[in-house]
């Protein structure tokens, strides 16, 4: 079992940016597909961004194409989100997820291909 713990979320004008980071216990991250998730009050949780276990493969959401981008850092049990040129429509509750299994080759993009979750950080983004 993995623990993850989000960290980096916080209040930032439109245009802005944040890091958004997410540090997993245990000695096997590096076999874990992983993956960002938000999800907005009233609305259903939604992919971002995964990266595959050697980071070799990333796949991002089309409305965070050219804004975000999703890094790992193995030696360190990390993943990454930078978030540059926020909106508002960004406002949301930001999960990590780790997908376990071996077979995965391509990144998932739905929550159900995901075993583990951390609680999650607030981005909120002004207009």
């Amino acid at each position: 079992q993995v623990q993850l713990v989000e960290s980096g979320g916080g209040l930032v004008q439109a245009g802005g940016s944040l890091r958004l980071s997410c540090a997993a216990s245990g000695r096997t991250f590096s076999t874990y597909v992983m993956g960002w998730f938000r999800q907005a009050p009233g609305k259903e949780r939604e992919f971002v961004a995964a990266i595959s276990r050697s980071a070799g493969s990333t796949v991002r959401a089309g409305s965070v194409q050219g804004r975000f981008t999703i890094s790992r850092d193995n030696t360190k049990n990390t993943v990454y989100l930078q978030m540059n040129s926020l909106k508002p429509e960004d406002t949301a509750v930001y999960y990590c997820a780790a997908d376990r299994d071996p077979v995965t080759v391509v990144p998932a993009t739905t929550p159900d291909e995901y075993d583990y979750w951390g609680q999650g950080t607030q981005v909120t983004v002004s207009s």
